[in-house]
């Protein structure tokens, strides 16, 4: 059994499953450590448990999870654990065990997603010390990007920028993206390493990525989670003289301006409502104009990025939406196919409405140019296939 932990700034979640059966044993949440109204829950052999205990902090809410878990799935049934981590840089691009130098060097990449890769590492350090018997192994949500061409990952400046400093595009969401990718191959009848996808993630965290003969070849994100589509909270692409501009004329220093970016800006900062879409289409509906404006620019800057992925992959096999919004926003996936008729896609409206699921996945018309799927992305079972991976590896080493 591999018990797979990501770790957030605002949750714990954790999944075991069953390899190489993929079969799902148990999946729990620890919500809001630290604050009042904190919470644990579990999914265990189908039977849920809930608690609305107050956890002091991540270590406490990690110990407590461990515990509830343990008492039905004994703890010497766990051959591994893995961990979801943001970013991994240049040096990080495959399942990597865990030990005082990898931890070090995940610690040294926190600026470049200090969001993120600080509550993974203190995931990392509080399972070590509740498991320290087993392997722990780090999956980087960047190493699905890492082979992305040069002209695709490299920015228009200075090039002792990426030299000395490694400033280039990584790429977010890889184990998603991975998943996804590989599920359309199955529905589509083909082999994974001969599909031209385009995959796009949208939750509160959005980003879309082109998929040639089974390689990420350009994605939207960058450097850091913060450039690209539009999100919850996130602004996505910017002109960078913003800056610039912000701080001489608010006085607001560089750090509270990417602050902003991250924390105020997206769907939240336009529409002054929400960061849910779920929330801003019921608003839109009942007449808020910020709710549909915000919704709009939503739709418009997805679409355009989803024709732009089209150019590195020549043709496109199928259009693959996934996440929370992705798999279950209807109208969100109509608003931005429509924009999208120079690709071909053409969606059924009825088989859209229901999501895809009696349809195999496909939303989109039989007589459509270019398919359209919705596949429900499980980034903790694909963590799972690359620890399992990994642990034959190890075993049975080339």
């Amino acid at each position: 059994m591999i018990l797979v932990i990501n770790t957030g700034s605002s949750s714990i979640k954790m999944a075991v499953i069953d390899m190489p059966a993929e079969r799902l044993l148990a999946e729990g949440m620890a919500d809001r450590p630290g604050e009042p109204e904190s919470s644990l829950s579990w999914c265990i052999n189908g039977e849920s448990i809930h608690t609305e205990h107050h956890c002091a902090d991540h270590p406490a809410a990690m110990q407590q999870m461990l515990a509830m878990l343990f008492q039905t799935i004994g703890k010497d049934r766990i051959r591994a654990v893995g961990h979801r981590v943001v970013h991994g840089g240049e040096r990080f691009f495959a399942p990597t065990p865990l030990d005082t130098d990898v931890i070090a060097g995940i610690e040294s990449l926190s600026h470049l997603a200090p969001l993120h890769n600080p509550a993974n590492l203190t995931g990392i350090r509080d399972a070590m010390q509740h498991l320290p018997s087993v392997p722990h192994i780090a999956v980087f949500d960047t190493a699905f990007h890492h082979a992305m061409p040069q002209h695709a990952s490299l920015y228009a400046v200075p090039y002792q920028w990426y030299s000395e400093y490694g400033v280039r595009r990584y790429g977010f969401h890889g184990t998603s993206h991975h998943y996804v990718g590989l599920q359309a191959a199955k529905l589509l009848g083909r082999e994974f390493s001969d599909c031209r996808l385009i995959t796009a993630h949208l939750g509160n965290g959005c980003s879309a990525a082109a998929i040639k003969d089974g390689v990420s070849v350009d994605t939207t994100m960058g450097m850091t989670p913060l450039e690209g589509l539009v999100m919850g909270t996130r602004s996505g692409d910017i002109d960078p003289g913003l800056h610039d501009y912000i701080a001489r004329q608010s006085g607001a220093s560089l750090a509270e301006i990417t602050a902003t970016l991250n924390r105020q800006s997206g769907l939240l900062g336009l529409s002054g409502l929400s960061n849910d879409m779920r929330t801003l289409l019921q608003a839109s509906d009942d007449g808020d104009a910020r709710a549909a404006l915000a919704v709009d620019i939503f739709c418009y800057r997805l679409a355009k990025s989803l024709a732009a992925l089209a150019v590195p992959l020549g043709h496109v096999d199928a259009l693959i939406f996934t996440g929370g919004i992705g798999e279950h926003a209807a109208a969100i996936r109509a608003r931005t196919i429509g924009l999208l008729g120079m690709l071909g896609a053409t969606l059924d409206e009825d088989n859209n409405r229901q999501h895809g699921k009696h349809s195999g996945g496909q939303i989109s018309r039989s007589d459509s140019r270019l398919p359209v799927l919705v596949i429900a992305t499980d980034e903790e079972k694909m963590i799972a296939r690359y620890v399992n991976a990994a642990l034959q590896e190890k075993v049975n080493p080339s």
